[in-house]
């Protein structure tokens, strides 16, 4: 059987098709989760849950952002500009995540507001924590044949995803079971430092060997 050149034009065309279909599935999802989590979130005074939906909300952006950095491929030449542009974006939409969620975390825990329990939060949290790692799974594979540090990029915001939910997860278990309410505004702060981590992180981002590919 003979190898399939990964580095081929034909090899990109399909990546390309096959990345622009997670990235609507991307969007589809996320704005479906991030209205249920910041309305239940509001509802259970939750800064966690609406953390959690923003999040979603960024990750929206990062798939906008993504989506139209997929969009340049029709032109001839190196990609590497709108690459690294695309990239910054998305560290900026996690800065601005993880400035937000530490704040209100921070107000919540100075304040002892205790939220209420959130089931929607729990069940949309464990949902979430099946398909996620799914998802940034199949965009990581993706991400070598486009030489796309964006497309990395973004597929770290869906790993980031997955993991927040897992943290929710756990902290409006204990107060739903334990009564444990800074584990709420907790859960927020480890979600904004995972945000601001992140943002770092991709910001410094170096290009992919492959990003003049076209």
């Amino acid at each position: 059987m003979t190898a399939v050149d990964l580095r081929s034009p034909t090899a990109r065309r399909g990546a390309v098709r096959r990345s622009r279909l997670l990235n609507r599935l991307t969007i589809g999802w996320n704005v479906a989760e991030g209205v249920i989590a910041v309305a239940a979130g509001i509802m259970a005074g939750s800064v966690s849950l609406v953390g959690f939906g923003l999040d979603s909300g960024i990750e929206v952006s990062a798939a906008v952002i993504l989506a139209w950095r997929f969009g340049k491929e029709k032109r001839p030449g190196c990609m590497a500009d709108f690459d690294r542009l695309a990239t910054r974006l998305i560290a900026v939409s996690f800065a601005v995540l993880a400035a937000y969620v530490g704040v209100e975390s921070l107000r919540d825990l100075v304040g002892h507001r205790a939220p209420e329990t959130s089931v929607v939060g729990i069940v949309l949290a464990a949902v979430s924590l099946l398909v996620m790692p799914l998802l940034a799974r199949a965009k990581r594979r993706l991400a070598p044949v486009l030489g796309s540090r964006a497309a990395v990029s973004e597929a770290n915001q869906t790993s980031l995803c997955a993991l927040l939910s897992a943290v929710l997860l756990v902290g409006l278990g204990l107060n739903a079971l334990l009564g444990w309410w800074w584990a709420d505004p907790g859960t927020g702060l480890f979600i904004a430092t995972l945000a601001g981590i992140e943002a770092v992180r991709t910001w410094r981002a170096d290009a992919l060997a492959d990003t003049c590919c076209s």
